[in-house]
């Protein structure tokens, strides 16, 4: 999983899997899902992400992470 922030147009992506989404369909208002061929979900687009969403930290628990790649 990866996330992407995009400070231009202020959107978060969350990458699920790697690949070309095939269908985009909104989810809610200024929420979106990218769904691939077989309609697994590819990612979420977040708009507006810092108005909706504290974008200062990052927590996981409980997830078999690898060694983070920060940069």
């Amino acid at each position: 999983m990866k996330l992407h922030y995009y400070p231009e147009t202020d959107s978060l992506y969350i990458e699920f899997r790697a690949g070309p989404g095939a269908e985009t369909r909104e989810v809610s208002d200024r929420l979106n899902v990218d769904l691939d061929l077989a309609g697994s979900v590819v990612g979420f687009d977040i708009d507006r992400a810092s108005q909706r969403l504290d974008l200062s930290t990052l927590e996981a628990e409980a997830l078999p992470l690898r060694p983070l790649k920060v940069g």
